[in-house]
């Protein structure tokens, strides 16, 4: 399985987590995810100018480490995957509403 198909994989389980652990239903996630793929849907994310209303509701939840930013930050395996700006806005974000990155 290549790096790009792993990265899907895990996108698609934090859906299915933040669903089972947080009762988030993130159907709009979802649908980004069918429709363009992990990377695609993650880029953007992490880009927005604000948090989706997804992390909104992981953060009311008090489950940021279900998002796209706590799972690209925490894992190294996907840093390859984006530039050093992005990594740096998804860490910054989760610290902007008091979560910190594990690093392995």
């Amino acid at each position: 399985m290549s790096l790009l198909e792993q990265f899907d994989a895990a996108m698609f389980d934090i859906y299915r987590r933040a669903k089972e652990e947080a009762g988030y239903n993130a159907s709009l996630f979802l649908q980004m995810l069918t429709a363009r793929k992990g990377l695609a849907t993650a880029k953007q994310l992490i880009n927005a100018k604000k948090p989706s209303d997804g992390y909104t509701h992981l953060y009311e939840r008090g489950h940021l480490e279900l998002t796209v930013e706590a799972m690209v930050t925490e894992n190294p395996r996907w840093h390859v995957l984006f530039t050093a700006d992005e990594l740096v806005r998804a860490r910054k974000r989760l610290i902007e509403y008091g979560y910190q990155p594990r690093m392995p």
